[in-house]
């Protein structure tokens, strides 16, 4: 039991991979307040686990920074102390830096980052107490760009940095990580998983032949905010699969073959 006694704060909590987050650290023995913008998700969550004694929600909306502010301070007025943030909440974006305006842009950087600054900023004085740990939610889209997402590629982008600049700012008292998931099973990606054009073209992307489920994202964020991770601070754990392990290039051995034919496949490429 990693967590025993260890308490937790997952923004997102009510679904996908926050709700992953929840239902790990909670089997772990951790005591987890679940935040999120829609609070009968929350309760859903905290019903079906039935441990009240370990199990809290609180209705937030990352964009209200008082908000988050309440969440962190009634969560150590409740349980005395605070071990983990899982800064997990976001939203998505498609369009280019043409087609979508300030408003937009401004509302993806203060949900995809901005609360992450401000829950950290708010939370790090008491993780300070329990030598505790931040693990922030980025994406691989925040490694390279993607066709479309501008703002969500930026955004992403950013997270993975401020995590780095907080982690050598709060050690040793305060380690802080990333996960960067690719794509994953969310009921946020359904429209994804529902279009054959795009699952079709991500068939030949995924090393792995398939996209993660959100459990296993959990338990990445789980080992971070572990003591078994207790020696990793400022790290970015990539969970894609392989997809971003390659250079984009075709897959020249289904193009050409395999070792069999490497004769064949050694001509193409003299020309």
């Amino acid at each position: 039991m990693r967590f025993k006694d260890k308490v937790a704060i997952v923004t997102g909590g009510g679904s996908g991979i926050g709700e992953a987050v929840v239902r790990r650290l909670h089997s772990e023995g951790a005591v987890v307040v679940i935040a999120d913008i829609r609070l009968d998700a929350a309760k859903r969550v905290a019903d079906d686990l039935a441990s009240p004694e370990r199990i809290a929600t609180r209705e937030v909306n990352v964009l209200d920074n008082p908000g988050l502010e309440g969440l962190i301070e009634a969560t150590v007025g409740q349980f005395g102390r605070l071990d983990l943030l899982v800064n997990n909440a976001g939203m998505g974006s498609f369009g280019k830096v043409t087609q979508i305006d300030l408003a937009h842009w401004r509302e993806v950087m203060a949900v995809d980052v901005e609360s992450v600054f401000w829950a950290s900023r708010t939370a790090i004085p008491h993780l300070e107490k329990t030598s505790g740990s931040i693990v922030n939610v980025a994406s691989a889209s925040g490694l390279a760009a993607d066709y479309g997402f501008a703002a969500y590629n930026a955004a992403k982008a950013a997270v993975i940095n401020l995590t780095r600049a907080m982690a050598i700012d709060h050690a040793p008292l305060v380690r802080v990580n990333a996960v960067s998931p690719g794509l994953t099973r969310t009921p946020l990606a359904v429209g994804l998983f529902d279009n054959p054009a795009i699952m079709a073209a991500y068939g030949g992307i995924l090393p792995m032949g398939r996209a993660a489920e959100t459990s296993e994202i959990a338990a990445a964020v789980a080992f971070l905010g572990s003591s078994d991770a207790s020696y990793v601070n400022g790290h970015n754990l990539v969970i894609d699969g392989g997809m971003t392990a390659h250079t984009g290039q075709p897959n020249f051995t289904k193009i050409l073959g395999d070792a069999s034919h490497l004769d064949q496949a050694e001509s193409a490429f003299r020309g």
